[in-house]
């Protein structure tokens, strides 16, 4: 309709300069005045001015609308009541189809806003970068967990992270690969997935980080605790019936001894010695099958202990007050023995949600380790540390200067059992993760050989 009603206008307005154009040339012939030719030469100019003006008019408002879609500006609005009437329908339709394109950016907008806010969002690190390695895309976890706050292209990590790099340029698209990592005195395991994608005629590779540190410890805990529970099992099992044979038997071995030294009539000393020899050989083999039977049982009982950790009683605790109650615990001790205890606490009334008397635990059995590490050294020292971490997460971390973990022990010095001093148990690291476990915490450890250990409690 806009459409004919223009070409009616300009149909109209180029029949009028025709017409006043064929006027011109018939009063030219037929020599009318000079001042009706001028006049109406100068009316065919108007007309002519008209033409041009109506239709650059509508080229106008045209261009205006085409350069508002080009550049997606769609605050534009075209004045439709003083338009006039052939151009209402015109500015009418082209404000329909800005509040169209409008409703469909703000969609876009929305849709956008709403994924940026769940990659954000969520735990697992995003990296994306094309071909060349430039990186196009990393939310705020992937930085945060690998403590990368900038990177332009990933080749960047192959002299800051040689094996992340190694991780993140070997990996296939479809493949999941779990990538082990240390990162600001943290042991990270992660689990690598790639996908691919295109847009804008560029490829480009998507990996998600998880980290499944977590995740992992918890199986491994739980496979510790299944072990520990039928270990146990078998063990009381089958040794208590020995410990109890084991007791009447040494009863009943009394008894026959005293009952056989009570009739010896017919026996001389000389016979009777061997008789005592061999009640004295089996009492002593009875009894020390009796005793370790004993021992063994207790040992059982002692490491069911470790599958037998409740949930924690939670409240509010200053990490200065836990210090303090483990240093009157202990300080004596450790005077004793020449080596200095330190406290520091950042800010001092730095707060904590646990169970106390489980964390008290912990750093008992820390500080005692510490304690056998550095009783060789000059000037033994060992700090408990309270701080906030860089996301204003408490963190206790008892360091010591002793003679350090060597690398290759370090991977096992939390499976139960497993321990480098010949008076200990194995159990008191390993029960003190299980402990940070149920805090939904974390233990990790840092050592350098003959400087010092750290050990750090994460909430």
């Amino acid at each position: 309709m806009t459409f004919n009603k223009f070409n009616i206008g300009v149909t109209v307005r180029i029949l009028i300069l025709f017409g006043c154009l064929w006027l011109v040339t018939y009063c030219y012939f037929h020599d009318y005045s000079t001042y009706i030719l001028v006049s109406l030469s100068v009316f065919v100019a108007t007309l002519l001015i008209e033409l041009i003006n109506y239709v650059n008019k509508t080229n106008n408002e045209l261009a205006k609308f085409i350069m508002a879609v080009k550049y997606t500006d769609f605050s534009y609005h075209f004045n439709e009541k003083e338009a006039p009437q052939s151009f209402k329908q015109l500015r009418h339709a082209f404000n329909e189809v800005h509040d169209t394109f409008r409703q469909l950016r703000f969609e876009k907008e929305t849709h956008h806003q709403y994924l940026q806010t769940i990659i954000e969002f969520i735990d697992t690190g995003i990296l994306s970068f094309d071909t060349t390695g430039e990186v196009e895309m990393m939310n705020q976890s992937f930085k945060k967990m690998l403590n990368v706050p900038y990177m332009k292209n990933v080749k960047s990590l192959q002299k800051k992270n040689e094996p992340l790099f190694k991780a993140i340029t070997e990996l296939k698209v479809g493949q999941h690969t779990l990538l082990k990592l240390d990162v600001n005195q943290n042991t990270l395991k992660l689990m690598l997935s790639a996908t691919s994608f295109k847009a804008h005629g560029k490829k480009f590779m998507l990996i998600a980080f998880q980290n499944v540190s977590a995740a992992l410890e918890e199986n491994e805990t739980a496979t510790w605790q299944k072990l520990l529970r039928v270990m146990t099992h078998e063990i009381m099992n089958s040794v208590a019936p020995i410990s109890s044979l084991a007791d009447t038997l040494s009863k009943r071995l009394s008894q026959s001894e005293s009952m056989i030294m009570a009739d010896n009539d017919l026996l001389g000393e000389e016979e009777m010695e061997p008789i005592r020899d061999v009640f004295e050989d089996v009492a002593l083999g009875v009894d020390v099958i009796h005793k370790r039977s004993q021992g063994l049982l207790k040992f059982a009982e002692t490491y069911r202990n470790l599958s037998k950790i409740g949930d924690p009683v939670v409240e509010n605790v200053l990490v200065k007050e836990l210090f303090e109650t483990i240093y009157r615990l202990m300080h004596t001790d450790l005077e004793k023995k020449g080596i200095e205890l330190k406290v520091s606490v950042t800010p001092p009334n730095l707060p904590l949600q646990a169970d106390p008397r489980l964390l008290e635990q912990v750093l008992i059995n820390l500080v005692l380790n510490a304690s056998e590490a550095v009783k060789n050294r000059e000037k033994p020292v060992i700090k408990l540390i309270g701080i906030l971490s860089e996301t204003n997460k408490p963190i206790i971390e008892v360091v010591d200067n002793g003679i350090g973990i060597p690398p290759e022990l370090a991977e096992n010095i939390f499976i139960p059992f497993f321990t480098t001093n010949k008076n200990g148990s194995g159990i008191g690291l390993s029960l003190s993760k299980q402990i940070m476990q149920v805090h939904k915490g974390s233990i990790q450890m840092q050592s350098v050989e003959n400087e010092g250990t750290v050990f750090s409690l994460r909430f």
